[in-house]
């Protein structure tokens, strides 16, 4: 029986871990245990079940051991092995007597020599210290040293010698285990430039095998296919002209002007709107006077007004306090906003070769994917026809199969109407039956109704002689009588008691004195308002001036802006760019000379591809130094002071 202790211990544990993963009633579960545990022998059956049963009913007691166990080694173990230390617990402290030390070893043994060691030195050297005080605090100190701390120490040499056993185990099995440690080689990193993503080259599919093709003579197809196909070629050959037509005109989010349907939507809309407002042109003598020194652009509220005259106010102080400084014989730091100017200019010329470049690389890309489109197609082209053929056969072997099922069809509906005939009679018979079956319902649901109206029909006059009852009771009179003196107090003997016509006359007086500080109220705040809205008025006065002198200023820097860029428009474009150009012309002349031996494309596409490929290296050199021109522009407006 003590080589089998371990096993048993195992049961015990996989029993706990149900227990505790399913969180059901403790009764059900040792009736569903005891049933599972019918194999076994009844000591068996009884020792797991004993221990199961025991860490059930003192879980406090070592839930206190292993919790503590678990701050302070749960690094280094897993949360799965927590049932085992609570049964090693359990044994330790409540069945070592029963067991003895060969059963124990044999539980210790089988679930590891590691973990209980690290377990059984806790638990001993922590015995006499806060386990004991800690088992105080739920049971009677007494009895907790009687039954429980005393067998312990009674054990304590044997437990002692157990415990170097494992050590000296976990040692021996520690030196095979040690491997020679390995050394890592430091390597270089690879600071080289990352090469461009190339095109992936499409993959071939797998061609079919061609079948036998069947003679002419077996089977001659409808017409009806032979327009479909026709159709299905006309759709086809129009998609692949629509395809070419977008794949020759330019990117669209690259070029920054209108498209000419949206110029000629615009114009539209112009001339409708110039149209409305021409209704009384010669009648008008001019547009009217206006005074422009109160017309203000923004609509302000009166905290904006009064932040927007703050600033202004600063801003001429400061600038102010600039003129006192130049006329003490400050320095102006002049020359270095014009050097950080020109350095910013710099940056965003060279910004905009880098964007150019980007652009060029790819209209690259696209022209080399569009040929590759290209080759695809006429792959796809060559796979189509092959599956076309194949589906013809496959239609003639469906019509073929359709004719077969459509006879034995014909066969089966003679077979069944042969049947129906000698069933006509039996149909006649079990309509008869079932007339005089409606017959006899009919007739017991009309007495039914005939009842039932005549009870409804005694309820409803029932009702009404009620009904006559209660309203002869309402018309009879009643005598009131009103003795009410509104000049006199209702004699409650309360202090301050008054009567109604006092009470009204104090609460006039009151609704007066009311009404009066309202209206001084009312004035008072009119006041304020009004002196407010002048003060306003003032402020805006002085911000609109403010902001045609900026207005100027900022005119000024314009000018002197436009005049820097109509400079910059003239100088050499970067070597990188014109090469980049080069090289796009000779993809699009590629590509040109691709779609050009095409035999199957139509006129009208030819035409366009000879059109595009007559495009010189000027014109394209021209729009994308419009372009730059545009962009610079852009950007100095943006980064303007």
């Amino acid at each position: 029986m003590a080589s089998g202790f371990g096993s048993l211990a195992k049961e015990a544990i996989l029993l706990l871990d149900k227990f505790s993963a399913g969180r059901q009633c403790f009764v059900d579960f040792m009736e569903e245990a005891s049933k599972e545990l019918q194999i076994r022998d009844t000591l068996e059956k009884k020792f797991i079940l004993d221990v199961f049963s025991g860490c059930i009913e003192h879980k406090k007691l070592l839930d206190i051991v292993v919790n503590v166990f678990y701050g302070q080694k749960g690094k280094y173990l897993s949360g799965g092995d927590r049932s085992q230390f609570v049964i090693i617990c359990y044994l330790a402290t409540f069945a070592l007597d029963e067991l003895g030390l060969q059963g124990f070893s044999n539980i210790i043994t089988s679930l590891g020599a590691k973990k209980m060691h690290t377990f059984l030195t806790f638990f001993f050297t922590n015995l006499t210290t806060w386990i004991q005080e800690e088992w105080n605090t739920i049971y009677d100190a007494a009895y907790v040293e009687k039954h429980w701390i005393c067998p312990l120490l009674r054990w304590r040499p044997e437990m002692d010698i157990l415990m170097d056993q494992l050590g000296v185990k976990i040692s021996q099995g520690n030196q095979f285990k040690k491997s020679p440690i390995k050394t890592t080689e430091p390597q270089e990193f690879s600071l080289t430039e990352p090469k461009p993503r190339p095109l992936p080259v499409p993959e071939l599919i797998p061609q079919q095998e061609q079948s036998k093709t069947v003679p002419k003579s077996t089977y001659r197809a409808p017409k009806d296919m032979q327009m479909m196909e026709e159709v299905k070629q006309k759709n086809h050959q129009k998609t692949e002209e629509l395809l070419y037509e977008a794949n020759i005109k330019q990117f669209r989010c690259a070029n920054p002007h209108k498209s000419e349907h949206t110029k000629r939507a615009m114009s539209q809309i112009k001339e409708d709107l110039d149209s409305k407002l021409q209704f009384s042109s010669f009648h008008s003598s001019g547009l009217p006077s206006s005074n422009t020194t109160n017309s203000r652009p923004i609509k302000l509220n009166s905290a904006a007004i009064l932040r927007q005259r703050v600033l202004y106010d600063r801003q001429v102080e400061e600038e102010l306090q600039r003129m006192e400084r130049l006329v003490e014989g400050a320095h102006e730091p002049s020359s270095f906003l014009q050097w950080q100017k020109e350095r910013r200019e710099k940056d965003l010329l060279e910004e905009l070769d880098k964007i150019e470049c980007r652009r060029l690389e790819g209209r690259i890309s696209y022209e080399e994917a569009a040929m590759a489109r290209t080759r695809i197609m006429e792959r796809s082209q060559k796979t189509a026809q092959l599956k076309k053929e194949e589906t013809a056969q496959l239609m003639r072997r469906y019509a073929e199969k359709r004719l077969h099922e459509e006879k034995e069809m014909r066969d089966l509906v003679q077979q069944v109407t042969e049947g129906h005939k000698n069933s006509k009679m039996a149909k006649e018979k079990l309509h008869k039956f079932k007339q005089s079956i409606v017959k006899e319902v009919a007739e017991q649901s009309r007495e039914l109704l005939r009842q039932a109206l005549e009870e409804a029909q005694a309820e409803l006059s029932r009702k009404f002689e009620v009904i006559h009852e209660i309203h002869a009771i309402e018309s009879l009179p009643h005598v009131r009588v009103n003795d009410f003196d509104n000049t006199e107090p209702a004699g409650h003997e309360l202090l301050g008691e008054m009567s109604l016509v006092e009470l009204k006359e104090r609460l006039a007086l009151l609704r007066e004195a009311q009404q009066t500080e309202q209206h001084e109220k009312r004035e008072q705040i009119l006041e304020e308002k009004h002196n407010k809205r002048q003060l306003l008025s003032e402020q805006l006065d002085s911000i609109d001036l403010n902001r045609r002198v900026l207005a100027q200023a900022a005119a000024i820097r314009k000018e002197e802006r436009k005049a820097l860029l109509g400079y910059r428009k003239t100088r050499i474009q970067d070597e990188r760019v014109i090469a980049l150009q080069k090289k796009l012309e000779e993809k699009r002349l590629e590509r040109q000379r691709l779609k050009q031996t095409e035999s199957m494309k139509p006129k009208s596409s030819e035409q366009a591809a000879a059109h595009t490929g007559t495009r010189t290296k000027k014109s394209v050199t021209e729009e994308s130094l419009k372009e730059l021109a545009l962009r610079l522009e852009r950007h100095l407006q943006n980064y303007a002071p």
